[in-house]
């Protein structure tokens, strides 16, 4: 009897290591209530956050590249942004949303201003095909002449190291790359202005005060809530918690840039919904959250937090 029942021990202990290492580790093939997963991609690290160095561009670029004349303006065609306008050597231009273009006016200064330097207005010329009424220029509060395109003040981002770099897209939901007339490059029809087309299901944003977190398809912020379990698998928002949590539906495996495919499950909810999960974790969105680049459900009730591209808490207290 004991050898019978040790033998049983052990059979069910095995089955339990494989599950775990499905929710735990590297390399699972199975999640309970949920379907397979297969070999896992290793979590990408997150990038520095911030404004970044007042220099400016990295390490590659000099800081006088901050204030340079932007001279002959070109166009970019960019396959997920489509026509992005940049300075003579091929950075991007970015405009803000806070900004206005009729009258043009600039409300980034300060710390703002490192972050995105104003491109100043000095000997820019229209870009080919682009119509040269289009350039103008505006008064910044400093006293200096700043570029405009249709009205919109131009900026460079401080986190762009080379030409060609867009890496302040949709940054905070009010910076994005400019298309030749001044406008948002990468108007998605289907979705907010300034969304990418072909973003993919999940993707990862940089914002101005969490860094990086993890954004579905719509550019909107991917939360986790602290009193769900990864192992057993088990989501503890529930009915009316659902209304302003909603699951972020399952997403292809394939259909994922920068966020780590580790325990990257479909959970099959008792309630029959099926949510995605990152690292064993079920992952919501908030209903509190208009647009892209929102972020209020961050540390809501002390338990909702936004996600890191390897699927960790961010800001919350350990």
């Amino acid at each position: 009897m004991n050898t019978w029942r040790n033998a049983s021990l052990a059979v069910t202990a095995v089955a339990l290591l494989a599950l775990t290492t499905a929710c735990g580790q590297e390399k699972g093939t199975a999640s309970p209530n949920g379907q397979a997963v297969g070999n896992a991609a290793p979590a990408q690290q997150p990038a520095d956050s911030g404004y970044g160095s007042d220099g400016g561009y990295g390490s590659d670029v000099g800081a006088d590249t901050a204030t340079k004349e932007a001279g002959q303006l070109a166009v970019w065609d960019s396959k997920k942004l489509g026509k992005v306008l940049t300075d003579s050597e091929g950075f991007t231009l970015y405009r803000f949303d806070k900004d206005t273009a009729e009258p043009p006016a600039s409300n980034c200064e300060s710390d703002c201003a490192k972050a995105w330097p104003a491109v100043p207005a000095e000997n820019a010329e229209a870009a080919a095909g682009v119509g040269a009424s289009l350039i103008g220029e505006v008064t910044r509060a400093d006293g200096t002449k700043q570029l405009t395109v249709g009205g919109w003040p131009m900026y460079r981002y401080a986190e762009d190291a080379e030409p060609g770099d867009a890496n302040g897209q949709g940054v905070g939901g009010t910076w994005f790359a400019a298309a030749p007339d001044g406008k948002k490059a990468a108007v998605n029809a289907d979705g907010p202005s300034g969304a990418q087309a072909d973003a993919a299901g999940l993707s990862v944003r940089k914002d101005p005060e969490l860094g990086n977190i993890v954004v579905d398809k719509r550019g909107m912020t991917v939360y986790r809530f602290k009193k769900d379990s990864a192992w057993p698998m088990k989501s503890a928002c529930t009915g009316d918690c659902l209304k302003k949590w909603p699951v972020v539906a399952p997403v292809p495996k394939n259909d994922v840039d920068g966020v780590t495919t580790k325990g990257f499950v479909t959970f099959d909810r008792p309630d029959g919904i099926q949510q995605q999960s990152l690292d064993c974790w079920p992952v919501y969105t908030f209903s509190g959250d208009a647009e892209p680049g929102d972020t209020n459900g961050q540390g809501v009730g002390g338990t909702w937090y936004a996600v890191s591209p390897d699927a960790k808490l961010v800001g919350a207290a350990k």
